[in-house]
């Protein structure tokens, strides 16, 4: 459940934070959100907005629940030095009300691939086509600049709040929420067909948070924390498997393998990058056992980065793993199971020293 605030008289307005990637979580917290302000009867919902991009079927989500919300729904991009890149583009031109902070910027909506590099050919067009119509639609039914709109997506053009607001592409640039909430009173809105003054003068201001679960959720949804723990379960499976009984590597890796999955059960995955990252595993432990001159370490590793790569299926996300990450990853996996591999390799091939075997005759 969402930490309520403490009972109070008086109109209000709800406050949520929205810091990060765009994904399940976020849309299903927005929805949730949306749902208590119409329910308590909130003067207003303010998202307090900066992220990056995220999750386009959660973008697209989101913005039908603000369309079709029956309480203004007021997007504000802050604080200072604040974005919304990609995603953060369509929420806020769906918003009944959109603003941003002095120092912000949006923008920059255009598809990407998943290393952060443009998606060519048909299926770039096509993806490029239906993300252009969708932000125009959203700023036709809002009133705002559909042209710029348009170019957000087809030229990835970013501005700052000034620019913005002298575009028509949203309509306060506020210093913080009580100049915001002044600023917005007594403006006309469009509320699910009925045109609505909104009221803000002295409300009160309620925020709300994340459940336990949502946050979670949140968590599990960043591509960095997914790769990582799938990296983690692997080494911890391995060293359980190189050395029968430590347990506690095998726990530990069984665990990170199962929140990776659950990971992977967020995000789009591309299965073919997850089928060499496995081949890259298994030809490491190949030359770790059976050395080839390094001709099998050298594909594994090859295999692995080429696999982290391509993990994620970003033609649906402008997400990706951080290419640092996948660097430092693949280096220490590899390194750590061609080691690991070699000195068990050596002490199984060691001639024994006590025992019958190790008896001269």
């Amino acid at each position: 459940m969402a930490a309520q605030p403490k009972e109070a008289s008086g109109p209000h307005v709800d406050l949520i934070v929205i810091d990060g990637g765009i994904n399940p979580s976020v849309d299903d917290f927005i929805r949730e959100s949306i749902g208590r302000a119409r329910s308590k009867g909130a003067r207003a919902l303010i998202i307090q907005l900066d992220t990056p991009g995220g999750l386009l079927t959660s973008t697209r989500s989101i913005v039908k629940d603000i369309l079709g919300a029956s309480v203004p729904v007021i997007v504000y991009v802050a604080p200072s030095g604040a974005g919304a890149g990609s995603a953060g583009v369509f929420i806020t031109l769906s918003a009944h009300i959109a603003a941003m902070a002095p120092g912000t910027n949006i923008g920059a909506a255009h598809p990407v691939a998943g290393g952060g590099q443009e998606v060519k050919g048909v299926m770039g067009e096509k993806i490029e086509n239906f993300t252009a119509s969708f932000s125009e639609a959203i700023a036709q039914k809002r009133g705002r600049n559909t042209e710029w709109a348009i170019q957000a997506v087809r030229r990835s053009v970013s501005i700052t709040e000034k620019e913005a607001l002298k575009k028509n592409v949203i309509d306060i640039v506020a210093k913080d929420i009580d100049d915001l909430l002044q600023q917005a009173d007594g403006k006309k809105v469009d509320v699910d067909g009925r045109d609505q003054v909104l009221s803000l003068k002295g409300v009160r201001v309620e925020r709300f948070e994340m459940g336990l679960k949502q946050k979670i959720i949140n968590i599990l949804s960043d591509p960095n924390i997914a790769y990582l723990l799938l990296m983690a379960g692997i080494l911890g499976i391995y060293m359980e498997f190189s050395h029968p009984g430590v347990i506690f590597p095998g726990v530990a890796g069984g665990i990170a393998l199962l929140l990776a999955l659950t990971s992977f059960q967020i995000l789009p995955i591309n299965y073919a990058g997850l089928l060499l990252i496995l081949l890259g595993i298994a030809l490491l432990i190949g030359e770790a056992f059976l050395p080839s001159f390094g001709v099998l370490g050298i594909g594994g590793a090859i295999a692995l980065g080429l696999g982290s790569l391509l993990l994620f299926d970003t033609e649906s996300s402008d997400l990706a793993v951080d290419r640092s990450i996948i660097f430092t990853a693949v280096a220490t996996l590899s390194a750590f199971i061609l080691l690991v591999g070699y000195l068990v390799f050596k002490s199984q091939k060691k001639k024994p020293t006590m025992g019958l075997e190790g008896l001269l005759g």
